[in-house]
This record gives C-alpha cells, structure tokens and sequence, in this order.
C-alpha cells in the first residue's frame, strides 16, 4: 500500500511524523487552521505507522513492536503487530496507548469526537494485505477501497467539523477514485510485493497477463486496461466533484483545486512505449483524501 520512505530509529513518532514533509501532497498546510493542522498530523501518524506495519517497514531493532508490547519473536508477523495495534487503538478510547502515536492521537479524537470505526478500516485493509493478494472482480476492488482509502475522508470530514451523511457519500466516491488511480501507478510495485489491484476479470478481458504489468513498458493490452479503469476512477471522481460546492472557505479552495488536478491526471493514459507506472511516492490509506484537507 505504501512506499516506506526512511527507516524509522530511535524515536519512532519523530521519525514517523518527519515522513510528512517527504510526501508529495501537503499533510497539514500551513494556511489551515492551527487545530486542523494539529489534528491532522495526528491523524496522519495513525495511517502512516499502520501502513507501515501492513507493508513490513518498521525498522530493525523493533521499537515499534516494543511499544505495542509485541514479543521478539513475533517482531515480523505483520499480523500480530496489526493485532496489537488495534489493541492499541482501542486503548485510545478508554485508557492510556502504549505507542507515541497514538497517545499523540487520542487528544484529536476526545476533541473531534472521531469514532473507532475509520482507524479500525484502515487497520483491516492492511490485514486483509496479508491474506488477499488478488482480486477478482471490479466490486472486489471497490470493497477493499472501503476499508483503505474511504475511512480517511471521513477522519478529514470529522476534523474539519463538516461531515454529513451526503459530504460522506461524495468523499467515499473521491477516495475511491484516487485509490483506483494509485493503484494504476503502483503496479510495478504491488506486483513486487505479490500484490495485484487490477481486478482479474477485467485482465482476462483485454488479455492482460501477470507477466505483461513487470515489463518496463506499456504494451497495447496493457494501455487498453489502464484507460479503462481510469475511466472508471474519473466517473467516481465527478460522482464526488459537489462535495465542493458544500464546504467553505480554505477546505473549499484546497478541495476545488485538488479535483480538478486529479481530474486531469486521470484523464490521461500512458503514451506508447514509455515506463506507464511511477513508483508510488505516497501512502494510500492518507493520501487519497489528506490532500484536499
């Protein structure tokens, strides 16, 4: 789901939070609100370490484990760290966390009034990383979109104090749509890590084989593809466009000028004989809705 970035040391949520300034959208403008800001590089924090335990990214040396009161020997099972930080997470509603990060967060959520429910879906889409490698239809894929990308949108919405049932709706449909679009520039990756986000049935479709998203470049088959679900992610991506027109002030003019830039990258497909998927340069589970916040 995400690229790393540098290894986290000797003080885990420094070095977490430091990752901010490395990512290729803005986590906490400055021209934002201070409380906003500060909310959302909690916020950020969360997705961030989470990410990095469901994609094996914590440093060595384990602090992170530590801190989750995770034993040595299960420092690498990605799953008991997601197990333990879920523990963790709940603690963050009704006791003291363990991790820095976390008891960085739980001022935000007593504050805000976030619920459980969007960081328990960014915890499960990174545990369904570990057991789901493929997906077999368009549906499959939209429904792991719910636990990735979409909980975000609603943390965002939360913070800034603007959610309603319908700004949810038309978030979710944006979150989506640029989950979609990271997945499309993140083949080469994901398919490194034995991860494939493209839905099966539309590789048979266009005869799209495993083998034919690890070359260098983008075959006539594989353009075909792309487009097509680029399409999709822009439909989605207008389904979410009125969110716009319902917010005000900054978040208004942060969102206007990030879907319209997300609406003309999309609308482009890979040219002929070029490296068609960049390197992902953020992390899914936050970029997909911190960017417009």
């Amino acid at each position: 789901m995400t690229e790393a970035g540098t290894a986290r040391a000797a003080d885990p949520e420094r070095d977490t939070l430091d990752k901010a300034a490395d990512e290729n959208f803005p986590v906490a403008p400055f021209f934002l609100p201070r409380a906003w800001r500060t909310d959302l590089m909690a916020v950020y924090g969360f997705a961030r370490l989470v990410d990095d335990i469901g994609d094996g990214d914590l440093a060595p040396g384990g602090a992170d484990a530590r801190l989750l009161g995770v034993s040595p020997r299960e420092a690498e099972d990605r799953l008991a760290l997601l197990d333990a930080f879920e523990a963790d997470l709940h603690r963050v509603f009704d006791s003291t966390p363990r991790h820095p990060l976390l008891r960085r967060l739980q001022p935000t959520v007593r504050r805000t009034g976030l619920s459980p429910e969007p960081f328990l879906g960014l915890i499960a889409a990174n545990r369904q990383d570990q057991l789901v490698t493929r997906y077999e239809t368009y549906d499959d894929l939209v429904a792991y979109c719910e636990l990735s990308a979409n909980p975000v949108g609603h943390l965002v919405l939360g913070v800034t104090g603007t959610s309603t049932p319908e700004r949810v709706r038309r978030s979710d449909a944006i979150c989506t749509a640029l989950q979609i679009v990271e997945h499309l520039q993140d083949v080469s990756e994901d398919l490194g890590r034995d991860r494939v986000y493209l839905p099966a049935e539309d590789m048979k479709r266009f005869h799209v084989q495993e083998a034919d998203l690890a070359t260098a470049t983008a075959g006539a088959s594989v353009r075909a593809l792309v487009a097509y679900e680029t399409e999709r992610a822009l439909n989605l991506l207008n389904e979410g466009t009125p969110l716009v027109g319902s917010v005000h002030g900054r978040l208004r003019l942060l969102l206007a000028g990030f879907v319209a830039g997300e609406g003309r990258r999309s609308a482009r497909s890979p040219p002929p004989n070029t490296t068609y998927f960049p390197a992902r340069p953020s992390p899914a589970s936050f970029s997909c809705c911190a960017r417009w916040a």
